[in-house]
């Protein structure tokens, strides 16, 4: 392809990094426009959400940036999830009298990095959109500047963030010495031919470096602390668009570059999936503060995303994809409600905050009950399709034994949820709560809505074009 038809791949990232730069530039010179830079960066979202839809498929720059349908698929959510996440984030900050235009532009900027990983075709590019990403959640988890706990999210994050860094570059490094290239076609033919042990050790380390990025256990030590300290509009953008573009580019590595490997890369998979499952629904019990509590959820419900990855063929992916979409839509609908709730202008985090909050504010309440318990997977809410998509692909791919496992974590995990449930709706109010924020509690009911009953009409938009976007890839 020539230069011009490479950069018609791009449309959507160009949008969003001319967008970025030259809000960056209104913000710095009028600093009072907070709104008017917040109503901007949506519209650029959106743009580049339609730009997305419509950019024609294609490999451009030698192989490394890749247009098709999973990288369309990845992207139009991910801006969608980044556009809610910027009236949330920009109207609880003006509440507790911090103006800052930088939080949209972050914003932008991370929604630029995902992008690049939805469409990333080599090492190269996968790591560019990795640490794009990753640089902007950094300041976004620090951004309550006066605040130790939110200080100390960032630099926790920042930290443990390199760490992770370091393992995805030693990985790159070892599989482009072996493999002797960083294109994900060309390393999958090494692969076939022989290409040897360090390939595969390089893999494992790839697979570690982004299993942190998703905040699947082992890997997970930063999700608890960076999820209660920093603020939780920004705890809502962290636990949805991020994810997704993680475990997309976790898909297109894997089915991509090492297509000759796919019973190795199943073991590591399965481990790290039933190890998330386990620790996400054991951990979660002991918990009080409810962004920790739904930290450890997050960590077991990426392991049923990666038990479906694991299944190793392109219902699988189908399933990881659907699976990840809802739950996006429970995650950021659970932290808009906890965005919307005060008690006296504190937040309320806790089970004691919320203690007999249906009688106080039963719309919240309602949400928040939806929430849950379709995080729990139970019927007809949108987490029992999105698990019974991944349970499907593990028992049809012969994993049933893993299956039985994961299941069993969610039945764990029902204790927490129902525990909410009985605090909310049985347990006397500690207090009278405030008037619930407006856009966090429009956010909070649309999305709840959406968990039940639209999602029985959604699922049959989403379902073909989550299978389109699997089929993309290079699985059977």
């Amino acid at each position: 392809m020539t230069f011009s038809a490479d950069l018609g791949l791009t449309y959507p990232e160009l949008i969003l990094a001319g967008g970025a730069m030259l809000l960056l530039v209104w913000g710095a010179f009028q600093p009072r426009a907070n709104t008017a830079v917040g109503y901007a960066a949506m519209a650029v979202l959106a743009a580049a959400a339609v730009a997305a839809a419509f950019t024609p498929f294609g490999r451009g720059f030698a192989g490394g940036f890749i247009s098709d349908a999973a990288a369309t698929f990845a992207k139009v959510a991910i801006y969608v999830a980044s556009a809610v996440a910027i009236p949330l984030g920009q109207n609880w900050f003006a509440r507790r009298g911090v103006r800052n235009f930088e939080f949209p532009v972050l914003i932008l900027i991370a929604a630029l990095g995902m992008g690049m990983m939805a469409s990333a075709g080599d090492l190269i590019s996968l790591y560019i959109g990795v640490e794009l990403h990753s640089l902007a959640l950094y300041v976004l988890a620090a951004m309550k500047r006066d605040d130790a706990k939110a200080s100390e999210a960032g630099l926790k994050y920042f930290v443990l963030g390199s760490l992770s860094s370091g393992l995805l570059l030693y990985g790159a490094s070892l599989i482009y010495g072996f493999a002797g290239s960083t294109i994900f076609s060309d390393i999958a033919v090494a692969v076939q031919e022989g290409a040897g042990t360090g390939v595969l050790f390089g893999m494992v380390f790839l697979i570690c470096g982004l299993a942190f990025k998703v905040s699947a256990a082992p890997f997970h030590m930063w999700t608890p602390d960076v999820y209660e300290g920093a603020p939780t509009p920004i705890v809502a953008f962290f636990a949805a668009a991020p994810k997704l573009a993680a475990m997309v580019v976790f898909a297109r590595a894997l089915s991509e570059g090492f297509t000759g490997a796919v019973e190795q890369w199943q073991q590591v998979l399965i481990a790290i999936a039933l190890i998330s499952v386990a620790v996400g629904a054991f951990a979660g019990l002991a918990q009080k503060n409810l962004k920790r509590l739904w930290a450890y959820s997050s960590i077991a419900n990426i392991g049923y995303a990666v038990l479906g990855l694991a299944a190793g063929d392109a219902q699988g992916v189908q399933a990881m994809l659907v699976f990840m979409v809802l739950y996006m839509i429970d995650v950021t609908g659970f932290f808009a409600c906890l965005a919307a709730l005060s008690r006296e202008g504190r937040p309320m985090e806790t089970f004691d905050d919320v203690a007999g909050l249906f009688r106080e504010r039963p719309g919240i309440a309602m949400a928040m009950t939806v929430f849950s318990l379709s995080a729990l997977g139970l019927p007809p809410f949108s987490g029992f399709w999105a698990k019974y998509y991944v349970f499907k692909a593990a028992i049809d791919s012969g994993f049933v034994l893993a299956a039985v496992a994961a299941f069993v974590g969610s039945v764990v995990a029902a204790y927490y949820y129902l525990r909410l449930f009985k605090v909310m709706w049985f347990d006397p109010a500690p207090g009278r709560t405030d008037a619930p924020a407006g856009e966090a509690r429009v956010v909070a009911l649309s999305l709840a809505l959406f968990s039940f009953p639209v999602v029985l009409v959604a699922m049959t938009y989403l379902d073909p074009l989550a299978a389109a976007a699997a089929a993309a890839l290079r699985l059977p």
